[in-house]
């Protein structure tokens, strides 16, 4: 473990993403209606995986902070943590919520977390692990942070025949930003062999927007 991200992860994730705006996901909601409904259906779900109970929790891939409040409003944890590789990202989000005392951001690399075993009541992997060079070790990294009677979800793109097309027909349109993003292709039974590689045990699973989505809840074994 280390407490620095790897400049090469720091360095590929910005070339990869270069074309994404650091508020992003605040801006689209605000403008698009199709954004609008696609996200608060994301927000919807997640939300009822959310415990109440958790004191400490992590978000990894936090982006803007879009989604890393709706864990705060129905965590009501008393502490949120959101790590991305992303600086500009980071930046943002910590101006966003700069009057916000339960929740922080900070740079960090999903591979190698910043934080001892045990760390947290909570783990969120929210549509990252199709962006990450090691979905497994990112998991395995989860699994290490979290407590043992702590929980964690992890939302993916479930890449169905329907979801490759859609993903190719956004690239063409208002999707450019995120060609080349997608560093993986993980389907249903490949994000639940990961989770359970790592040690977690699955406890629900769920599958929204026409299969294009899947969100896994696990504890560990």
């Amino acid at each position: 473990m280390t407490n620095t991200p790897r400049l090469s992860e720091i360095q590929k994730a910005a070339t990869l993403h270069k074309m994404v705006p650091p508020d992003h996901y605040a801006r689209s909601i605000r403008a698009s209606f199709l954004h609008r409904f696609w996200h608060t259906k994301r927000f919807e779900e997640i939300g009822k995986m959310v415990e109440s109970n958790g004191d400490k929790i992590l978000d990894i891939g936090s982006s803007d902070g879009t989604f890393t409040k709706v864990i705060v409003e129905k965590s009501k944890a008393s502490k949120v943590v959101g790590i991305d590789v992303l600086q500009k990202c980071v930046s943002y989000a910590k101006r966003r919520f700069a009057r916000n005392k339960v929740v922080s951001f900070l740079v960090a690399d999903a591979h190698d977390l910043p934080y001892p075993q045990r760390t947290f009541d909570a783990v969120f992997c929210l549509e990252t692990l199709e962006h990450v060079e090691d979905p497994g070790r990112v998991a395995q990294e989860m699994h290490r942070v979290l407590k043992e009677d702590g929980y964690a979800v992890v939302l993916v793109p479930n890449e169905n025949v329907l979801f490759r097309l859609g993903w190719a027909l956004w690239l063409l349109g208002p999707g450019k930003i995120w060609k080349g993003t997608h560093i993986q292709d993980l389907s249903a039974s490949e994000i639940t062999t990961i989770l359970k590689n790592a040690g977690f045990r699955i406890k629900e699973t769920k599958r929204f927007m026409l299969g294009m989505l899947q969100a896994v809840k696990v504890v560990k074994k």
